[in-house]
């Protein structure tokens, strides 16, 4: 990649535009989502700590599993979301008659996945603060056999103030970096599909705006 990250998160009409001249390569965007790959597992073990807590009275050791599963699951998850998101996005442009192969939507689509890694790192830092204030409630072996002592200790655990207020924060910055994605997303599958500005606009804003209402409705029923 020769052009420069500024351009990419400030400029991404231009960006992308003295892309389109260069070899496609996934080289780069491979290394923003493994990035945003890493930012998000950290975050996960933290979470996912809480829940090993929870659990760890009804089997020694289930927190260490948790923990694991959840920063594999991260890292994983994150380059399956990245493919699922473009083929998303392709889809879409196929009805606007784009024109381009997925292989160079992949690369831009990826490229526009830095400011979420900017986002995740910053949710992990403020959720460095929150974790110690959370209560976990302890179950005991016993638990086991009953499973509304589980579900009542889950619900404790996600109604707990810190808790709440830690996953109403992460889902604001989530949507405030998802946003600024989803303006360098529309540059890059209009380049990438040869699209209008407005088919872009569209090929991205209605998956993005259907992903925040999942998001908010997600949290609400919690």
């Amino acid at each position: 990649m020769k052009h420069s990250i500024i351009d990419l998160l400030i400029r991404p009409g231009a960006f992308f535009q003295n892309a389109m001249n260069e070899e496609e390569s996934l080289k780069f965007p491979v290394l923003v989502v493994l990035a945003g790959g890493i930012a998000g597992a950290m975050y996960g073990y933290l979470i996912g700590g809480l829940t090993g807590q929870l659990l760890n009275g009804l089997m020694p050791g289930m927190g260490t599993i948790i923990s694991l599963t959840t920063v594999l699951g991260a890292l994983i998850g994150t380059f399956i979301f990245w493919v699922i998101w473009t083929g998303v996005m392709y889809a879409f442009s196929i009805v606007f008659k784009g024109e381009g192969s997925f292989r160079r939507t992949l690369e831009f689509v990826g490229y526009g996945y830095l400011p979420q890694v900017f986002g995740t790192l910053i949710t992990f830092v403020i959720a460095l603060d929150y974790i110690p204030r959370i209560h976990v409630p302890q179950l005991t072996a016993a638990a086991a056999q009953n499973p509304d002592l589980m579900t009542e200790a889950v619900k404790t655990l996600m109604h707990d103030p810190a808790m709440m207020e830690l996953s109403q924060i992460a889902m604001i910055i989530s949507m405030v970096f998802l946003l600024w994605s989803a303006n360098i997303w529309i540059f890059g599958i209009q380049h990438s599909r040869k699209l209008s500005p407005r088919d872009a606009a569209l090929c991205v804003g209605i998956p993005v705006v259907l992903y925040i209402l999942y998001m908010v409705y997600s949290l609400t029923v919690i």
